[in-house]
């Protein structure tokens, strides 16, 4: 069993930046990570995936260029670097790792985070 906690979400203007956290409760190595969106009123939307195997990584085409996943597997943590942030990236963030080589889709994640609220507005 993993436990996930979210850390980092808050208020930003336009333009700004944030980084987020997820720290894991053990070790997740093996596990390929994703930073999952929900808008208000919409299903939660992958933006960010990294790879267990070779650390590659996916991202939303929303946010390419803006965002950037990564992981320290020695403090079980992962990140979610986000610039350059505008009004439509608001939403709730989670964390989820998956016991695979690579992401799936929210659903498929084997764990999940409570989530942080980002809130992108002037």
């Amino acid at each position: 069993q993993l436990q996930l906690v979210e850390s980092g979400g808050g208020l930003v203007q336009p333009g700004g930046s944030l980084k987020l956290s997820c720290v894991a409760s053990g070790f997740f190595d093996s596990y390929a990570i994703g930073w999952f969106r929900q808008a208000p009123g919409q299903e939660h939307k992958r933006v960010a995936c990294m790879a267990s195997s070779d650390d590659s990584t996916q991202y939303g085409d929303s946010v390419k260029g803006r965002f950037t996943i990564s992981r320290d597997n020695a403090q079980n943590t992962m990140y979610l670097e986000m610039k350059d942030l505008n009004p439509e990236d608001t939403g709730v963030y989670y964390c989820a790792a998956e016991y695979s080589s690579y992401c799936s889709g929210w659903a498929a994640m084997d764990y999940w985070g409570k989530g942080t609220l980002v809130t992108v507005s002037s």
